[in-house]
């Protein structure tokens, strides 16, 4: 089902449009320039037969800041699949920034989750995302993860800023390559702008970086720190 937040900039107050689906999009209080969003689940997620769409448009000169009340936890499908799929469109100067909590792939899951942006030149976005393959003492479900984002001025066509497709699966993910002993692959994505200079910090091609970590569980991640300077 889909959940769509619709955001645009307003001289005497930011509009907005929520629809719910499998989440349920929430307005919080937030200082002028900013909307504030909350998502929050509408029923039980992920099942096998799931599938979660989330489409996020932003027009103008606005911040949305996307919080996530709660992880969301993919659990055993017996055979079955479901999908987590994001689609963004940021345009006239807006910016995104979206801390995602942990997204756990328990024993058994098989899950495929997509995340497609689209940005002008000129907008920003910011994006934390925990993947946890397992719960205590479990290996972890088959996860399959595709990100593309694409960057343009608005009569020039689109240039492709990033474009990663990672396998998840057990079978993979333990090469050295991949996760290794890992059970955490925790990210934040600028785009638009650059994270400092690091030797955990990929910096793309285009204006944008990717600092990284691959950790036994997520709260031994030092992200945190890295998110609340931006």
């Amino acid at each position: 089902m889909l959940t769509r937040i619709e955001v645009v900039a307003d001289p005497v107050r930011d509009r907005c449009l929520l629809t719910t689906g499998d989440l349920s999009p929430r307005r919080l209080p937030a200082p002028a320039g900013v909307v504030r969003i909350a998502l929050v689940a509408a029923g039980a997620l992920l099942l096998a037969g799931d599938h979660v769409r989330i489409e996020v448009v932003v027009r103008g000169e606005v911040r949305l800041e996307i919080v996530e009340t709660a992880g969301t936890v993919a659990y055993a499908m017996r055979g079955g699949s479901a999908r987590w799929d994001v689609a963004v469109e940021l345009t006239d100067g807006a910016a995104l920034t979206w801390h995602g909590e942990p997204f756990i792939v328990a024993g058994g899951a098989d899950v495929v989750r997509t995340l497609s942006i689209s940005m002008e030149a000129n907008c920003t976005a910011a994006l934390r995302e925990s993947l946890v393959l397992g719960r205590h003492g479990e290996e972890g479900g088959i996860l399959q993860t595709t990100s593309k984002v694409f960057s343009a001025e608005p009569a020039d066509g689109r240039a492709l800023l990033l474009a990663e497709e990672l396998d998840l699966s057990p079978g993979s993910r333990r090469g050295w390559a991949v996760l290794g002993e890992a059970g955490c692959l925790d990210s934040v994505t600028t785009l638009g702008f650059r994270l400092p200079e690091s030797p955990h910090t990929l910096q793309l091609e285009g204006v944008g970086s990717i600092a990284r970590r691959l950790v036994a569980a997520q709260h031994e991640s030092d992200l945190a720190d890295v998110w609340v300077k931006l």
